[in-house]
C-alpha cells in the first residue's frame, strides 16, 4: 500500500507532545506518590492499621475507592454505541483470549519456577498474580497510549467473565496438576467462583454502570458534543488522581514490609519484570502481525500484560494469610507493574510510527 501524505503526517505527529502536562509528567507524579506513601507509612503512627481497618473482602476500602475513581472517567469516555465494531473483530478477540488465558499464566508459571526454584511461597504468589488478568489499571494505560477505548472495555469484560469461571480451575492446574506431572512440589488453592465474582462486580461493575449511565444520560440531556467537549475534560483528571491516590495507599500499607525485606523484593521483582516486558512486547508484535491497527494493537498489548493485583492480593491473603510470602508477592506485583507499564505507554506511543493505518481512537 503506498504511503500517502496523510499517513506520513500521522506517523510524524508528536503524540507524546500532545499529552497533557499531567500525563507527560506521570512518571514523576508516580515516583512522588511512592515516596509519599513510604513516608506516611513510616512517620504516621497507626496509619497502616487505620487504613486497613475497613475492607471490601480482603481489599482495603481506600484502595477500593482509588480504583473506582480511577476507572470511572475512562469508562465514561467509552462510546457504547460502537461496541459492536469490537465484538465483530475476531482476530483481536481470539488473540486476546489466547494471550490472556493460555500464554500469560503459562509464562508466569515458567518464570516463577525458573527464577524462584528455592522460594516456594513467592513462587506460588507469582503464579496467582499470573492467573489474575487485568480489569482495572489497564484502562488507564490504554487511554494514555491512545488505545481503542471501546476495545478495552470489551476485552476487560471478557477477562472478567473468564476470571469468574476459570480462575479456580487454572489455579488447580498450575499449582497442583501440572507440578504433579512434572514431579515438582505442589500447592493447593481453595477459592470460590463467588468470591471472585464479588471482586469483579465491585471493581468493574460499579464504574462500568456509572460510566454507561453518564454517557447515555449526558448525551440525552445535552448532546454528544457537550458531553465530549465539556463534561469529559472536567472528569478526565480524576482517573489519574485516583491512580496516584491508590499508589500512595499501597505504599503506606506495605512500605514497611517492602523496605525491611529488600532482597526478597528484588527476587520477586525479577520474574515480574521479565513477565511484563515479554507479555507486552509479544502481544504488541502479535497485534501488528495479524494486521490490527495501532489503537487495537496497543489495547491488545496492555490488556494482555496487565494483571488484576487487587484480586491476586485478596486471594493470597485469604488463602495463605496476610503475613505470608504469597501475599508479599501479590503486593510487589503492582509496585513493579505500575512503573514498567507507565514506561511502556511511552514505548507504545513511539511505536505508533510502525503503523501505516491511522488510529480510529479519538
Amino acid at each position: 500500500m503506498p504511503t500517502t501524505p496523510t499517513r506520513l503526517a500521522a506517523r510524524r505527529t508528536p503524540v507524546i507532545g500532545g499529552l497533557s502536562s499531567l500525563d507527560r509528567l506521570l512518571p514523576v507524579w508516580i515516583g512522588l506518590a511512592m515516596a509519599a506513601g513510604l513516608l506516611f507509612g513510616r512517620l504516621v503512627p497507626g496509619l497502616n492499621t487505620a487504613l486497613d481497618a475497613v475492607k471490601i473482602g480482603e481489599v482495603s476500602l481506600p484502595i477500593a475507592l482509588g480504583l473506582l475513581l480511577m476507572m470511572y472517567p475512562v469508562l465514561a469516555k467509552v462510546r457504547y454505541d460502537r461496541l459492536h465494531t469490537v465484538t465483530g473483530d475476531r482476530r483481536m478477540l481470539i488473540a486476546s483470549l489466547v494471550l490472556n488465558w493460555i500464554a500469560g499464566p503459562a509464562l508466569m508459571f515458567a518464570l516463577a519456577w525458573l527464577l524462584l526454584p528455592d522460594l516456594p511461597e513467592y513462587r506460588t504468589g507469582l503464579i496467582i498474580v499470573g492467573l489474575a488478568r487485568c480489569i482495572a489499571m489497564v484502562l488507564i494505560w490504554n487511554d494514555l497510549a491512545r488505545g481503542d477505548r471501546e476495545a478495552a472495555a470489551v476485552l476487560v469484560a471478557i477477562n472478567s467473565i473468564f476470571q469468574v469461571v476459570a480462575f479456580a480451575a487454572l489455579g488447580w492446574f498450575y499449582l497442583e496438576l501440572l507440578p504433579g506431572w512434572l514431579d515438582l512440589p505442589q500447592s493447593a488453592l481453595q477459592v470460590s467462583a463467588w468470591d471472585i465474582a464479588q471482586y469483579v462486580l465491585i471493581f468493574l461493575g460499579i464504574p462500568l454502570v456509572a460510566g454507561y449511565l453518564s454517557r447515555s444520560l449526558g448525551e440525552r440531556a445535552k448532546g454528544r458534543d457537550w458531553y465530549e467537549t465539556r463534561f469529559l475534560p472536567r472528569i478526565g483528571p480524576i482517573a489519574l488522581y485516583g491512580l496516584l491516590f491508590t499508589i500512595v495507599i499501597l505504599f503506606a500499607l506495605q512500605g514497611d514490609t517492602i523496605t525491611s525485606r529488600p532482597g526478597d523484593v528484588a527476587r520477586i521483582a525479577l520474574p515480574l519484570l521479565a513477565y511484563f516486558l515479554l507479555m507486552w512486547g509479544g502481544s504488541f508484535l502479535a497485534g501488528r502481525a495479524i494486521g490490527l491497527p495501532y489503537d487495537r494493537t496497543t489495547t491488545l498489548a496492555f490488556t494482555a500484560a496487565g494483571n488484576n493485583f487487587e484480586l491476586a492480593i485478596a486471594v493470597a491473603v485469604g488463602v495463605f494469610g496476610v503475613t505470608s510470602g504469597q501475599a508479599l508477592a501479590g503486593v510487589v506485583g503492582p509496585l513493579i507493574e505500575v512503573p514498567v507499564l507507565v514506561a511502556l505507554v511511552y514505548v507504545s506511543l513511539w511505536g505508533r510510527r510502525l503503523f501505516t493505518e491511522e488510529s480510529t481512537h479519538e
